[in-house]
C-alpha cells in the first residue's frame, strides 16, 4: 500500500469544487424528506479523504490507496460568516432530531454511501443522510445486527462469539448490575475495511476494563477478527481505566487514540497510521496523561482539530451519568497536549477537575417556555464532525427532567445533534437547540435587540436544572433584567457577541436555531462562554 502525500491546497480545491457543483444544483437529496445532505455529493474521485471523524464523498474507486490525513478537518473555513443570517422555516413535523436512542454516540460517515452513523453503548446504532432525520438501525441489546448470530455464554450472559476473548479476559460481573454489552464503540475505515474499537468493563464503577477492536467489510458488519489493544484487568494502584476509545489523525497525519476515565484520567496513545499494523499501538504502556481524574467522573474523551485557529480540542464529560453529566472542553496546539482551559489551567496537572476546570459546553437546563414543561439533563459523551460546508456539529445523548423542579432525569438516552461554533477567542460554543438545517449568518444590532430567555448554566457538577430568566437586549447595547440595568453587549463582524453580566464577560456568537422547546419556529439565539469557562445560552422570545 502506497501512502499519498497530504496537500492542503488540494483539500481546499475539493471544497471549492463542491461549492461550484452546489450552485449548479448537484447536491444530494434525502429520499425521506428532501433535505440537502450534510456532506458533499460532488465529483467522486479516488483522492477523496476518508479518515476518522471526517465526512467525505462516496468512494467509487477500486484502488486500495486511502488518503489517511485529516481531509475536511484541515480545510480552512472562515470563523465568521459573510452572508446575512436567515432563520430556519421548517414546521414541527420535520424536526425529529432526538427521537432515536444511542447512548455514548460516536459519529462516523461512511465514504461508500455518504450516510452518517452513530454507534453507541449497548450496541445501538442510528443513521442519517442529513444529521436531522435519524433512523434507528440497531436497538439496545440487538448485537446480532452487528456481529451475526454466533454467540457464547459467559457467566450466564449471551455475548457475540466474535468478542469472546475480550469478555473472558475482563470477566464482567453478573447479578444486580450485570454488565452485558460493549461500551462506547468508535468506527473507523482504512483501505476499504471497517474497524470498530470498543471497550468491555468488569462492573459499573470498576477500573478493570479492556479496549479491543473488530473488523468488517461493511459499516454494519458482521464484525469479527477480534484484537485486544489494551487492558487494565488485575492492575493495582493508580492506573487508567481502559474504556471509551476514540481515534483521530493530527495535522501531520499521525494517528492517535484517546481513552480513559476518572480513576487516573484521560490518556492518549499513538497508533500506527498505515500498513498492516494500522490502528494498533506503536508502543507499550498507558501512553500520556491529558486530563487528570478527580472526585467526579471525567470520561468520554473526543479530540478534533480546527485548522482556522490551529487548535486541537479535547472534549470530555463530567459527573454522574443519570444526574449531573455536563460537557467540558480544553485545547492545545499539540495533539498530545498539554490541554488547557480558558484560565490557562493544565488539565493534566490540576486538582478538583470534577468541579472546577475545563470550559463548559452545557449542563442541566430548562427554558421556561418549554412545552411540555420539563428540562433536559445529563448531556454528554459527545463526538464531533465537520461537514463539507465547514460547519461543526456536536453529537451527544441527553435525558429529560422528570418534572418541573425535579432534580432527577428519566432513563431514556436520546440522540441529539447541535451546531458547534467558535467565538472570537477560539473556544467552541454550542447552539442551544437541535440542528434543523440552519447556517450561521451576519446580523445588525437591531436584529439582536429582543427579550431573551437566558440560561446561565450551573458550573461545577450539580444535579440542579438551571431555569431561564428574561433579559432585554436593547439596540444601544444595554442589557436589563426586570427593568434594572444588568449589563451590556457589543456586536463584532455581525456575528461575534460579547455580553457583560456583573463581573463576568461572555464571548460568543449570534446563531439561528429552530426553537424545539415549544414555539416550534426559527429564532435568534446567543451562545457564549466566559473568561472563566462558564456557559450562557439565550433564545429570543416569540
Amino acid at each position: 500500500m502506497k501512502r499519498k502525500p497530504f496537500c492542503i491546497a488540494l483539500a481546499a480545491l475539493f471544497c471549492l469544487s463542491f461549492a461550484a457543483m452546489t450552485a449548479c444544483g448537484e447536491t444530494d437529496k434525502d429520499e425521506n424528506n428532501g433535505d440537502t445532505s450534510g456532506s458533499t455529493s460532488g465529483s467522486q474521485t479516488p483522492d477523496t479523504p476518508s479518515t476518522p471523524n471526517t465526512p467525505s464523498t462516496p468512494d467509487t474507486s477500486t484502488t486500495e490507496d486511502t488518503w489517511h490525513n485529516e481531509g475536511l478537518w484541515l480545510s480552512k473555513t472562515p470563523l465568521a460568516p459573510t452572508e446575512a443570517l436567515s432563520l430556519p422555516t421548517k414546521d414541527s413535523t420535520s424536526w425529529v432530531n432526538g427521537e432515536v436512542a444511542v447512548h455514548d454516540p460516536s459519529i462516523f460517515q461512511d465514504p461508500k454511501n455518504k450516510m452518517y452513523y452513530v454507534f453507541g453503548t449497548h450496541y445501538a446504532v442510528a443513521s442519517s443522510r442529513n444529521l436531522i432525520k435519524w433512523t434507528q438501525e440497531v436497538r439496545d441489546g440487538e448485537w446480532e445486527e452487528l456481529y451475526g448470530s454466533s454467540s457464547v455464554t459467559i457467566s450466564g450472559v449471551r455475548w457475540p462469539e466474535a468478542i469472546k476473548d475480550t469478555v473472558e479476559l475482563v470477566s464482567p460481573t453478573v447479578g444486580k448490575d450485570t454488565i452485558n454489552s460493549t461500551w462506547a464503540p468508535d468506527v473507523e475505515t482504512y483501505n476499504g475495511k471497517y474497524y470498530m474499537y470498543y471497550s468491555v468493563t468488569k462492573a459499573f464503577g470498576s477500573s478493570e476494563s479492556a479496549i479491543a477492536r473488530v473488523e468488517a467489510d461493511s459499516v454494519m458488519g458482521p464484525y469479527s477478527n477480534n484484537t485486544i489493544l489494551l487492558d487494565s484487568v488485575g492492575e493495582t494502584g493508580t492506573h487508567p481505566n481502559c474504556i471509551d476509545p476514540e481515534l483521530f489523525y493530527d495535522k501531520e497525519g499521525k494517528l492517535w487514540m484517546v481513552y480513559g476515565s476518572h480513576f487516573a484520567g484521560v490518556y492518549i496513545k499513538e497508533l500506527y497510521n498505515e500498513g498492516e499494523k494500522w490502528g494498533l499501538p506503536k508502543e507499550e504502556g498507558w501512553g500520556k496523561l491529558l486530563w487528570k481524574g478527580g472526585s467526579q467522573v471525567v470520561e468520554g474523551p473526543f479530540v478534533f482539530y480546527n485548522a482556522t485557529n490551529d487548535y486541537y480540542y479535547l472534549m470530555t464529560t463530567y459527573g454522574a451519568l443519570m444526574e449531573t453529566y455536563n460537557m467540558r472542553v480544553a485545547r492545545s496546539k499539540n495533539p498530545d497536549g498539554p490541554y488547557v482551559d480558558a484560565e490557562g489551567t493544565d488539565l493534566a496537572t490540576s486538582s478538583g477537575n470534577g468541579t472546577e476546570h475545563g470550559v463548559q459546553i452545557a449542563s442541566n437546563y430548562f427554558f421556561e417556555h418549554s412545552d411540555p414543561a420539563v428540562g433536559y439533563g445529563a448531556l454528554g459523551h459527545n463526538s464531533v464532525i465537520k461537514d463539507a460546508d465547514g460547519r461543526y456539529f456536536v453529537v451527544y445523548h441527553t435525558r429529560r427532567q422528570e418534572g418541573v423542579g425535579a432534580d432527577s432525569v428519566t432513563d431514556g438516552h436520546n440522540l441529539r445533534v447541535s451546531q458547534l461554533y467558535f467565538n472570537k477567542e477560539g473556544w467552541p460554543v454550542m447552539a442551544p437547540s437541535g440542528y434543523d438545517g440552519e447556517s450561521a449568518g451576519t446580523v445588525t444590532a437591531d436584529k439582536v435587540a429582543a427579550t431573551y430567555e437566558v440560561v446561565l448554566h450551573t458550573y461545577g457538577t450539580q444535579i440542579a436544572f438551571k431555569s431561564s430568566e428574561d433579559y432585554v437586549f436593547t439596540a444601544d447595547g444595554k442589557v436589563t433584567k426586570g427593568g434594572a440595568d444588568a449589563g451590556t453587549w457589543t456586536l463584532e463582524s455581525g456575528f461575534y457577541i460579547d455580553i457583560v453580566l456583573g463581573q463576568e464577560t461572555y464571548h460568543g456568537v449570534v446563531a439561528p436555531v429552530w426553537d424545539m422547546y415549544g414555539n416550534l419556529k426559527g429564532t435568534v439565539s446567543l451562545t457564549a462562554t466566559s473568561d472563566k469557562g462558564h456557559t450562557l445560552w439565550a433564545m429570543a422570545k416569540a
